[in-house]
């Protein structure tokens, strides 16, 4: 089984009104889909951009935003929710801070062509979302996505640096990790390829990294952006010798897209030089103060 993926090196731009960003939403998952990808990652925080709709008061106060952005989530999942049934494709729709029951979390929605089909929240918060933005960790529930070509799951930016998620969620059938994160330097961005370099290593599996790119000096939470979208695997058997299977240029705008061959997984799972997957079954991995529990949702 093979599948197509389009991984976004997205730009945070300004947009004069609702109606015109849905339409800049619409230009992307339909060049994306000029593709036949079937599935398409957005960036954590790219929502960020609906910021710049708001009054210049709103868009300094980086806490007031959130409220703000919280307001328009049910028609910023009514354009993504059209538009993956328009284009009869499974869209990652760039993350955007929303409150649920009184927290402020960081939250990944997915939609298909039956619209949408549940959402990822950020486990792990980075210093600056804690002691400076007031995002809080999500609810400790990982959800494993069922599509017709197989399995996947989210790990949102910083939590890929850490592999428990990546674990739970491969360990539950997910074959492809999709990574979408925000980040502000080469270093950011280096930590968050190193962890889904890693993850793919540790339970042969494919991860997707989607970043934002580019500068958006009116807003203070993601004024500076760097970034590149990246596909890698476990190096082993008909694999890339280093488990980088194609990258893009870094602060590029656009989609990058790779069809990834799900049966090669398989291949290396039972017939590997290595068997990391099932060795790493024998690490007991949890959290000290909180149960990990997994949902799963059909695509």
């Amino acid at each position: 089984m093979k599948v197509k993926i389009a991984a976004a090196q997205y730009p945070i731009t300004a947009q004069t009104s609702f109606e015109v960003w849905a339409t800049h939403t619409e230009q992307w998952v339909s060049n994306a889909s000029k593709n036949g990808s079937q599935l398409l990652i957005f960036p954590e925080y790219g929502a960020m951009e609906l910021v710049s709709i708001f009054s210049k008061e709103i868009q300094s106060d980086i806490k007031w935003q959130v409220n703000e952005l919280n307001a328009v989530k049910d028609k910023f999942c009514e354009v993504f929710a059209n538009l993956a049934h328009q284009y009869k494709t499974t869209i990652i729709a760039p993350s955007i801070p929303v409150i649920d029951n009184g927290r402020k979390v960081n939250r990944a929605h997915v939609f298909s062509a039956k619209g949408l089909t549940g959402y990822q929240d950020k486990f792990f918060m980075t210093r600056f979302e804690n002691e400076e933005w007031g995002i809080e960790s999500g609810e400790k529930n990982l959800t494993l996505f069922e599509a017709d070509w197989g399995n996947f799951g989210i790990q949102i930016c910083y939590d890929v640096e850490f592999g428990i998620g990546s674990q739970l969620l491969s360990a539950a059938g997910a074959t492809v990790i999709a990574v979408p994160s925000c980040t502000e330097t080469i270093r950011g961005a280096t930590r968050v390829h190193i962890g889904a370099r890693a993850r793919a290593l540790e339970n042969q599996i494919y991860t997707a990294v989607a970043q934002t790119v580019g500068n958006a000096a009116w807003s203070p939470a993601v004024d500076i952006n760097y970034g590149f979208a990246a596909f890698y695997s476990t190096p082993d058997k008909d694999l890339p010798e280093e488990g980088i299977i194609s990258t893009m240029m870094p602060q590029l705008e656009g989609w990058h897209t790779t069809e990834l061959d799900l049966d090669k997984l398989d291949e290396v799972r039972n017939n590997g030089q290595v068997f990391n997957f099932k060795d790493q079954q024998n690490i007991f991995t949890f959290l000290a103060d909180q149960k990990i529990s997994i949902s799963t949702k059909q695509v």
